[in-house]
Parts: structure tokens; C-alpha cells; sequence
């Protein structure tokens, strides 16, 4: 009897270890497991972290960030990958390099620089690195509102200021940018995220807001999830579609969890897939 094999999309996180479990390499993880695709990992920097916040940071040695990626893409392969916390200027030239060699073109990037409880996990030269080595290479780049407002040098806080942040973004260089509306003033009481296409074309996506604290972990959270579909062969815009309904999902599903006394994790495996 001949058995049938077939190989299950395959999907890259390259980030940071949040040991709380909330949120970076751990949320990408649980995230692609939940979306039926294999994950793997390369790690960039390990922080000591809760719930309350980030109490210590460790850059891994970019060389090392490199050859994790190498053994992966070069053995398993890389259908679509995601990057998160990044930590030097020197791993963001690595991880570009590495992306370079290996053909990896379905990228998200999550230009993670302050965490929400407000620890800064990316300096001015590893910003300005991410800038011009990753968005001209990435899919889709997707910050919060704080993380367009250093970009960009100007307070964006209203939904009425999205469109034209997002066309700002564009302009240094991000083909795609997701502008995600979680930070809108409270006068705005939905939660609207806005989706320039490379093309142009802007479409945004509306959710209601959940009362809850358990929000850590959320943009790594979306981030990999639209690396998910991508993987498993969604248009940008489809896979933009269904990371956040993910995501509104798993907020929703864990609003009542009781895990730390700050802000808790999402139930990433509220309706886990089967892998493949």
C-alpha cells in the first residue's frame, strides 16, 4: 500500500521570546497552529515578561538570528514568514540578508517598537534599519497607531487621519500597509483598521471593542495570522480579512481569562484547524 504525503503550509516567525507566553514568538507559534499551518521560529531577542510588563531584554547575536533562519528555509522551507520584535540594527540586516537568500517573499512585517506597557523595544537606528531594509521587502507592514505616529512624526489618534497616515507609510516604501485602529481616541467607538492595497485602494475593516484587559500579544497575534493565510494562499486582502476576524475572535474568547493581574493573552485556540 503506497501512502500519500503532502506538505502543510509553512510558516516563519522571527521575533522575540515573550517568556509570559502572551505575546512574540509564543503568540506566533500558537497562532499558526491554530490556523493549520507548521510553524517554526527564529528567535532575536529573549525578555523577561508578564502580564504587568517587560522587566528585561537580551538581543540575540544577529549571526545566530541568521543561521536559524538558514536551517529552517534551507531544510523545511518558508511558504510566508512574519517579523516582530527585531532588537538591533545589525539583526534587522541579517534577517534582510537572510530573507534575500532564500527567496522569502510573502513578509509580513509588525514594526514592533513599544510594548503596551511601554518598554522600548527598538532604538532609532533599528527603526531606521526596518524602514529601509524590510518594508521595501515586506507584503504588508502593519503598526498600531503609536508606531505610525514615530514614523511618521505627527500625532495620529483619529480615524479621520488614517488614510492619509497609511499613504504617508507607503511613501517610505511599504507596498501594503494594514494601519490598525486598536489606539483611536475613545470618542471613536468602533475599532476600525484600514488596508491600503499596493494598488491604492483603501478598504477598512470594523469591529466592536470588547471590554476586557486581555489584549497582550494582539498585533503579534494578527500579524502572524495574516502570515498564515498567506501561507495557505489568501490574497493579501482576503488574508487581511481573516487574521482579524481571528483576532476579534480570539479577544473575545478569552476576555474572561484570569492569567496574571495585567493585561492577559488572547485564546489563540478557541477553534484550532487541522495542520495542512
Amino acid at each position: 500500500m503506497t501512502q500519500t504525503t503532502h506538505r502543510p503550509p509553512r510558516t516563519l516567525t522571527i521575533a522575540g521570546s515573550d517568556s509570559g507566553g502572551g505575546a512574540g514568538i509564543q503568540a506566533d507559534l500558537k497562532t499558526f497552529a491554530a490556523l493549520g499551518c507548521f510553524g517554526m521560529s527564529a528567535i532575536t531577542a529573549i525578555t523577561a515578561q508578564n502580564t504587568l510588563g517587560v522587566t528585561g531584554v537580551h538581543a540575540i547575536p544577529a549571526d545566530m538570528v541568521a543561521a536559524q533562519i538558514d536551517a529552517v528555509a534551507s531544510d523545511i522551507g518558508v511558504d510566508a514568514a512574519k517579523t516582530g520584535m527585531l532588537g538591533t540594527a545589525a539583526i534587522v540586516e541579517a534577517v534582510a540578508a537572510a530573507l534575500d537568500r532564500h527567496g522569502i517573499r510573502r513578509l509580513v512585517v509588525d514594526p514592533v517598537m513599544i510594548s503596551t506597557s511601554g518598554a522600548t523595544l527598538a532604538d532609532d537606528a533599528t527603526t531606521r534599519a526596518m524602514v529601509g531594509l524590510l518594508f521595501p521587502r515586506a507584503a504588508l507592514v502593519t503598526p498600531n497607531l503609536p508606531e505610525a505616529s514615530y514614523l511618521l512624526g505627527r500625532k495620529i489618534t483619529r480615524r479621520d487621519e488614517m488614510e492619509q497616515a497609511a499613504r504617508d507609510l507607503a511613501a517610505l516604501g511599504c507596498p501594503a500597509v494594514l494601519l490598525k485602529g486598536g489606539h483611536l481616541d475613545p470618542e471613536d467607538a468602533g475599532l476600525d483598521d484600514l488596508l491600503l492595497s499596493a494598488d491604492g485602494t483603501v478598504r477598512v475593516f470594523s469591529h466592536p471593542r470588547v471590554d476586557t484587559r486581555n489584549l497582550h500579544g494582539t498585533g503579534c497575534t494578527l500579524a502572524a495570522a495574516i502570515a498564515a493565510q498567506l501561507a495557505r494562499g489568501d490574497t493579501l486582502e482576503d488574508a487581511v480579512e481573516v487574521a482579524l476576524d481571528f483576532v476579534a475572535d480570539a479577544i473575545v474568547a478569552g476576555a474572561d481569562f484570569e492569567l496574571g493581574t495585567g493585561n492577559g493573552p488572547l485564546n489563540h485556540g478557541f477553534a484550532p484547524r487541522v495542520l495542512g
